[in-house]
């Protein structure tokens, strides 16, 4: 099987594969490709029987048949980014001064060159149809199964999603749960904001692809390399960029790219990847 790291130059770093792509070195000539469709999905849920709820809000970039894309916090994304994006090459939004841009522009472009598929390595996951309840704890499932760990084990949870936390406790697993916006989860637990000072207690990081368009991945990535823990990425945002990071901190990625499962409530597919090949890509 072709992976999608082994069918093109391999990068170690998210810099690297940024810079690789700007250069033309993954593919077409990023000069040569103009986003026709940019558009934004904002959404806020409270799942039945949950009792909190959340927001997302999510810049989409539409390359021929591809589409990339970069959660941002709500309300942080200017207007105006959606149109500077419209009409214009790759090579142009690759440098683009907003790190959400750059992000849905990088996963765009790989989409393009590197699709979901068992040649790139991608090993999908069907999504039943469902409450919206449902599809998060099919989805929570999918990404959980991708840690390789006994109970009782700890893992740093970076984007906190109550259904992943709950399929953690389902598994006799222990977490510290991580987000910038701080809070508390479903079950009154206090949502820590520093990861870093966390990382070091935990036996695994689950991080959302979120920390790409936060400028917090980079670390996230050094810290699971560097101590041999295992870094399992659930990705709507870069689901097409970080399994191109796998085997270089990254061991494992739940990829979903655009429409994600909360859009409707119909069938679905995830796309898997594992470094060690056992499950996707290496």
């Amino acid at each position: 099987m072709t992976s999608a790291t082994s069918a093109s130059p391999r990068v170690t770093t998210y810099d690297e594969l940024m810079a690789r792509a700007r250069a033309g070195e993954l593919g077409p000539d990023p000069a040569a490709l103009r986003i026709a469709v940019a558009f934004t999905t904002r959404q806020a849920v409270r799942h039945t029987g949950r009792g909190t709820g959340y927001r997302n809000e999510v810049l989409s970039l539409r390359l021929a048949e591809a589409v990339g894309s970069c959660a941002v916090e709500p309300g942080t994304l200017p207007d105006s980014a959606v149109e500077d994006c419209v009409g214009v090459d790759l090579a142009r939004l690759l440098e683009h001064p907003l790190l959400p841009v750059r992000v849905a522009a990088l996963d765009a472009y790989l989409m393009h060159v590197t699709p979901h598929t068992p040649d790139n390595g991608a090993r999908p996951v069907s999504l039943p149809a469902g409450t919206s309840l449902e599809k998060s704890r099919a989805r929570a499932r999918a990404v959980v199964e991708l840690l390789d760990l006994p109970p009782g084990a700890t893992v740093l949870v970076i984007g906190v999603v109550n259904s992943l936390l709950e399929a953690l406790r389902s598994r006799g697993m222990a977490y510290v749960p991580c987000d910038l916006k701080g809070g508390a989860t479903e079950w009154d637990e206090k949502v820590v904001t520093d990861a870093s000072a966390e990382a070091g207690r935990c036996d695994a990081l689950l991080v959302s692809g979120m920390t790409l368009g936060n400028g917090t991945f980079e670390p996230l990535r050094e810290h699971a390399l560097r101590n041999g823990k295992q870094l399992v990425m659930f990705a709507q945002t870069g689901s097409a960029v970080l399994p191109r990071l796998l085997g270089h901190g990254v061991s494992a990625v739940c990829a979903e790219p655009y429409p994600f499962f909360w859009l409707d409530g119909g069938p679905g597919t995830l796309y898997r990847y594992r470094a060690d090949g056992a499950g996707g890509s290496r």
